[in-house]
């Protein structure tokens, strides 16, 4: 397992670089002029601005000279570093009036936040159901739980955001879109609330504000039921199916034979043997959170990566967008390593080596 983690790490710096240079690649087809465009902050552009970007980063030269400056920027005669994602600078954005890292520092903990309070319910809710569906194969909890699947299989997750939306606030004012009320962003300002882990409902809690939790509690509401109902009905079918081909096997007929009682057969036998597809569909799931769910983040105005994302593409914004399809890479690259080791702990029939 130790050498299987190891080698697993050793990728991680490979695996990034094969992803810069797709993405530098994918910039190498603007011509300089264009690219020069993306360094500029001023409107409107001269010449000798264009020309000075273009000498600075070595727009004009081959794609290799421009690949290297581009990952490690160059080094001025006073010893200040110009650009080079290496050391965290992805570029400034137009959108945001920023650079890019920055962007990535503040909207991240919001999709975290989000996340983190996501992945139970989705997780817990949709292999209950499967593992459900399985047991009572033909019977109305089966019938039931196929029935949603297909359902939220077919929703679009705008137009069941949009329903929240209308129903929750519009019509009962339960629940609220964005981040957090104006009283919240006031005591925030005002360093009332001190910040811990910069996720603001576990900062309430660790502050004791029971009132900004709840508050941060009911903006996230809405995001939270739509993403796991999408997800939910994805981890039915595929748990359900794994769940039917589990309990087909010998070891839990023998199980069975042997009188134990049906839930330790269910539980302890034929649901942890089930898990399999179902830990790597879930991994790929919290990276789509984790990277920032572009739709659903922009329904309910939820100022998470996945917003930032979607106005920086809008409004042609090429250095955000780089930014964050580098930084959701390397999320996915993590994400893949950690759903990798969780097959060994959660079957034993898994041996890494």
């Amino acid at each position: 397992m130790t050498n299987y983690i190891i080698r697993r790490l050793l990728q991680i710096p490979l695996l990034l670089f094969g992803v810069t240079i797709i993405i530098f690649g994918l910039l190498g087809l603007l011509s300089p002029i264009e690219r020069s465009a993306l360094y500029i902050r001023d409107v409107p552009r001269n010449d000798n601005q264009i020309n000075a970007v273009i000498r600075q980063y070595a727009l004009d030269k081959p794609l290799p000279v421009q690949y290297w400056r581009w990952l490690v920027g160059t080094v001025d005669i006073n010893g200040v570093r110009h650009g080079g994602i290496l050391f965290g600078d992805f570029g400034y954005s137009r959108t945001a009036s920023q650079p890019v890292l920055q962007i990535i520092q503040a909207r991240f903990p919001n999709t975290l936040d989000l996340a983190l309070w996501t992945m139970y319910p989705m997780l817990a809710v949709g292999i209950w159901m499967g593992v459900k569906a399985a047991v009572y194969q033909n019977k109305w909890p089966d019938q039931a739980a196929r029935m949603f699947s297909i359902v939220g299989t077919s929703f679009p997750t705008f137009v069941f955001g949009l329903l929240m939306l209308i129903f929750f606030y519009a019509q009962l004012h339960w629940f609220l879109p964005g981040k957090m009320s104006d009283w919240v962003t006031k005591i925030m300002y005002s360093g009332e609330l001190k910040q811990y882990t910069h996720l603001l409902s576990i900062d309430a809690l660790l502050n004791g504000r029971l009132d900004v939790f709840w508050d941060a509690m009911r903006h996230m509401i809405m995001p939270i039921i739509t993403l796991s109902y999408i997800n939910w009905a994805t981890f039915v079918r595929v748990m359900r199916s794994s769940m039917l081909e589990t309990l087909r096997q010998d070891y839990v007929v023998t199980a069975r034979a042997k009188g134990l009682k049906e839930g330790v057969v269910i539980n302890q036998h034929a649901r942890p043997n089930a898990m399999l597809p179902v830990v790597t569909m879930a991994g790929m799931s919290i990276v789509g959170l984790l990277g920032g769910v572009i739709i659903t983040e922009t329904v309910f105005n939820y100022p998470g990566i996945g917003k930032a994302a979607a106005d920086a593409a809008s409004q042609l914004d090429v250095v955000t967008s780089v930014g964050m399809a580098i930084f959701t890479g390397f999320i996915l690259i993590l994400s893949n390593l950690v759903v990798d080791i969780l097959y060994a702990f959660i079957d034993p029939r898994v041996r890494l080596s």
